[in-house]
């Protein structure tokens, strides 16, 4: 089915009647403002970016990305097709904070369509499955997208993080997680914006699944998500209840926090018919589960092959069978309105599951990071980074790498930038970014060889600071003093808009944007490098910072 832009563009853009409803948790389930129960009926909505193909990367993840919701025109041409579907909320993996996104969020408040925004970004945004850490940068990032959308009205939730963790293994990375949920929250309460703070997870091995969900909801609603996620791709093909979704009904039968497929959608069995839908909003599923997000509106290319419901040809549309079908479905489908927002007892929260053999997270959390602490630290540090050039993220990782091995080679180590989410021990720098980090190994390596000024100079990209404390014992008192009471949590603030000698400052915004391709496409990286202080994040060994991690899920 094809609709002309003429067409497209009617009415789309009216002022709404009356305002969206606000969507609340009540114990396991989500309500509206008039008590009755909300259920996800919903669509990815990002066009994929361009794919990482490097072999070492072990999933299909994009390079770059589109902000769809800044994309005015093309927001315009879609906006139809969504009502169509009958969808109530779309997920969207990476926005761009510094463009603006007015008239594509305020129409979709206006035909009554919530978002769910990822937080994270690929490369440079997201906590690294591999060397985990929370850090001032990606806090900051995180808080500027909060920023930049707080004054509309259809922000469902935020996600913190999408498959992150995809093993046994990596599931010490999930201190970090909560801890940045622990954050987020604590930010959106001091702004009083009720919206939910969710993660999205990888559908896995339940001995290590299970504990996953648990934690993330376990000791307190402060450090607790408050929506968890599941990209579930279970039920394929004219599947059946018992046969897909018997084993994960059992799994969450007593889950605690609302909880929904934040993808689903199996392609091994075509054509799609999505007959989940019925299953997944009937009262078989209702108990636990608060409906979910199909994926994926756009085409997305994949290990089993083509996603995507429609084709897009410059402003014309093309619809699929699997569009048609899902539409169907989702027309057919009414969540049962039980329990009664009364009746749903308040949420509690389990203690936390115990290492062991295959869960290695501590409950011990990463603090909060510290901005002001880290550039405190670097204006007393006697060798700062000085990058020679502005696109960083070619250089940190290997530049942290050389100055960690020099500093080992002369009796020094790193301890102090790295963090450990299974035993639960944090280094004092290990919140900062990149680039403070950077500078403080170079000064570890330079204070190490007597400050000679070979020392400080690691092929061009550091220089000696000559207003930093006249000996190494002063400095490392000023450091000291500095880095007191940063093992605390804190409510954070709103990055400022300069930062220290580290590097520029965070800063959010709504600048404009016309929505095309030439303003938008492609990341936009310069609109992200501010917000990494110093250094964007580079792929060494020893550097605990962010690469891309699961932006899209492609089962």
């Amino acid at each position: 089915m094809k609709l002309t832009p003429l067409l497209l563009s009617l009415g789309l853009f009216a002022s709404s009647v009356s305002a969206i409803s606000k969507i609340s948790r009540g114990g396991r389930y989500l309500y509206t403002d008039d008590g009755t129960r909300f259920y996800i009926k919903g669509v990815a909505y990002q066009e994929q970016g361009v794919v990482n193909t490097d072999p070492n990367a072990p999933f299909s993840e994009p390079s770059t990305f589109f902000d769809p919701l800044a994309a005015s025109d093309a927001c315009a041409r879609d906006l139809p097709f969504l009502q169509q579907l009958g969808v109530n909320t779309i997920r969207v993996y990476s926005v761009n904070s510094s463009l603006n996104h007015d008239d594509c969020m305020n129409a979709l408040s206006n035909a009554g369509i919530y978002t769910i925004i990822d937080l994270s970004l690929p490369l440079n945004g997201s906590i690294d499955r591999s060397a985990p850490a929370w850090t001032t940068n990606l806090l900051d990032l995180y808080i500027n997208t909060i920023d930049t959308f707080a004054k509309y009205d259809n922000v469902l939730a935020y996600n913190v993080g999408n498959e992150v963790v995809t093993s046994a293994n990596e599931t010490a990375t999930l201190p970090f997680i909560k801890a940045a949920a622990r954050d987020v929250k604590a930010y959106l309460r001091s702004k009083n914006l009720n919206i939910l703070v969710g993660y999205a997870a990888i559908d896995a091995d339940r001995s290590w699944l299970d504990p996953l969900a648990n934690y993330l909801s376990c000791d307190s609603d402060e450090e607790s998500l408050d929506i968890f996620g599941l990209n579930n791709y279970e039920w394929c093909g004219d599947d059946n209840f018992a046969s897909a979704y018997t084993d994960i009904m059992g799994h969450f039968a007593g889950y605690n926090i609302p909880a929904y497929f934040s993808e689903f959608g199996c392609i091994t069995s075509p054509p799609r018919l999505w007959t989940e839908v019925q299953a997944l909003l009937s009262t078989q599923m209702s108990p636990v589960w608060s409906g979910g997000i199909a994926f994926s509106y756009f085409p997305a290319e994949s290990d089993q092959g083509q996603f995507g419901m429609v084709t897009v040809d410059g402003n014309t549309v093309t619809t699929s069978d699997d569009f048609t079908q899902l539409a169907a479905q989702y027309g057919n489908a009414t969540g049962p309105n039980t329990p009664s927002q009364s009746d749903a007892s308040s949420t509690q929260f389990p203690a936390c599951p115990q290492q062991n053999s295959t869960f290695f997270a501590s409950i011990t959390l990463p603090p909060t990071p510290n901005d002001t602490a880290c550039d405190c630290v670097v204006n007393s540090l006697s060798c700062q980074f000085t990058p020679q050039t502005d696109n960083t993220s070619i250089i940190v990782g290997t530049l942290i790498d050389t100055a960690c091995g020099l500093l080992g080679q002369n009796g020094g180590n790193c301890n102090d930038i790295s963090g450990s989410g299974s035993s639960g021990t944090y280094g004092r720098m290990a919140f900062c970014d990149p680039g403070s980090k950077l500078s403080f190994v170079m000064t570890q390596f330079y204070e190490a060889t007597n400050r000679n000024s070979a020392s400080c100079d690691f092929a061009g990209n550091a220089t000696v600071n000559s207003n930093a404390p006249s000996s190494v014992d002063a400095e490392n008192s000023a450091v000291s003093a500095c880095l007191a009471n940063t093992a605390a949590t804190f409510t954070p603030t709103t990055p400022s808009t300069s930062g220290g000698s580290s590097g520029g400052g965070s800063s959010g915004g709504g600048s404009s944007s016309t929505g095309t391709s030439e303003s938008n496409g492609a990341l936009n990286q310069a609109a992200f490098l501010v917000h990494l202080k110093g250094g964007v994040l580079g792929t060494g060994l020893l550097l605990t910072i962010m690469v891309a991690t699961g932006f899209w899920t492609l089962a």
